[in-house]
């Protein structure tokens, strides 16, 4: 009877991963996404090196641009500005929000943008999961 009680009360623990990949355990405070997130800021910004790209005007560890923010801003209704996104932990929220429990390809492809390009960022991405 207590290796059914326990089982049961560590079920809702469980849960599918977003690339798919198996089953993994979740305690409170792990996300998922963790190595989606190492491997976007590792490609976009050499792991917190490179934080403004003037060519593209992105900042931060995600290299996000102004169009993103008013994206989120309009969506979130915040009034976030580009410079905000230096912060890793509001870059990093602004990431899972884009996440909504889809696939790393999905996730990965759709930050990067759209078009043929994305194909190339993808295999990036895959490189550092």
């Amino acid at each position: 009877m207590t290796t059914i009680l326990i089982s049961i009360m560590y079920f809702h623990l469980l849960i599918a991963p977003p690339n798919g990949a198996g089953v993994i355990f979740v305690e409170e405070g792990i996300c998922p996404y963790e190595p989606l997130i190492k491997a976007v800021v590792t490609v976009e910004s050499n792991n917190g090196r490179y934080l403004f790209n003037s060519d593209e005007g992105a900042v931060g560890w995600f290299q996000i641009r102004q169009i993103r923010v008013d994206h989120y801003n309009q969506l979130r209704g915040t009034n976030y500005k580009l410079t905000d996104f230096y912060d890793y932990d509001l870059s990093r929220e602004m990431f899972l929000y884009y996440c909504k429990g889809r696939d790393f390809e999905t996730v990965a492809k759709e930050w990067n943008g759209s078009g043929p390009m994305t194909k190339d960022y993808w295999r990036k991405i895959q490189k550092h999961l």
